[in-house]
């Protein structure tokens, strides 16, 4: 089978909360296998626009939207699709590590075993895999039945992202996953998403835009709920086409 270039299509999209536009009318493709960025001050649509594409904004509800979101070319917001497993597929990790207050391997058995998977050594498979990619298996192998919320800052979001690779989610959406971390952590997550974007796409929201020109290959800058400009991130960074882009990454605002 040949892998779609896009894994998502942004259509005329827009996300209302009562009268508020919190988003408007974005268009944007996102890559497979890429890491895209989204950046812009605070207030500005990336984190609604970001809980959008696993239809995490339905928790609210005085949410509404318009337009299309196409995942793999079908319509995530029509009425016959199935949220739990698109949640699956398009797996979320938090600003603040929120480890399950159960034990390490627990927190990443536990989708699989929401899925219906019983058998042990299945299990076992899945969860050690999960912790390997998510490079924490040499820190918490003898610490399988030790609580999740006893680990570092760091090592909690990494246990977040192992309990969503044990999903076998297709894409991961970071809400700024470093901003509670020390420098040496922060580094140790950044690694990581360039070595999972080879096997999955990843979308960060980020306020670092540093961090956004390390790691993304596209950037997208959003200002008052509205999508700027977007493009790859070296020209985005270095010779941006929009005045408030250029404004922004300069530090006159934001």
């Amino acid at each position: 089978m040949v892998e779609e270039k896009n894994i998502f299509g942004i259509r005329d999209f827009s996300i209302y909360y009562v009268d508020f536009t919190a988003v408007k009318n974005v268009n944007l493709d996102i890559e497979t296998n890429k890491i895209t960025a989204i950046i812009g001050p605070s207030g500005c649509g990336k984190t609604t626009l970001l809980r959008s594409l696993n239809r995490m904004n339905d928790l609210i509800i005085t949410c509404r939207v318009t337009g299309q979101v196409l995942f793999r070319g079908v319509d995530i917001y029509h009425r016959d699709t199935d949220v739990i497993e698109l949640r699956r597929r398009v797996g979320m990790v938090f600003q603040k590590p929120n480890p399950f207050p159960s034990s390490v391997y627990e927190n990443v058995a536990y989708g699989p075993k929401i899925r219906g998977i019983k058998k042990k050594s299945e299990l076992d498979e899945i969860v050690e895999k999960a912790l390997i990619r998510a490079g924490l298996w040499k820190e918490v192998k003898d610490k399988f039945n030790e609580s999740g919320l006893s680990l570092s800052g760091g090592q909690m979001q990494r246990l977040c992202i192992a309990r969503s690779l044990a999903q076998g989610p297709e894409v991961i959406l970071f809400d700024e996953p470093t901003s509670a971390l020390d420098p040496i952590s922060t580094a140790n997550i950044e690694n990581l998403l360039q070595e999972l974007q080879k096997t999955v796409t990843i979308v960060i929201v980020t306020h670092n835009m540093q961090q956004a020109a390390r790691i993304s290959n596209y950037t997208a800058f959003m200002y008052l709920g509205e999508l700027i400009e977007f493009g790859d991130t070296d020209t985005i960074f270095v010779n941006p086409q929009n005045k408030l882009t250029e404004e922004y990454l300069t530090g006159r605002f934001g």
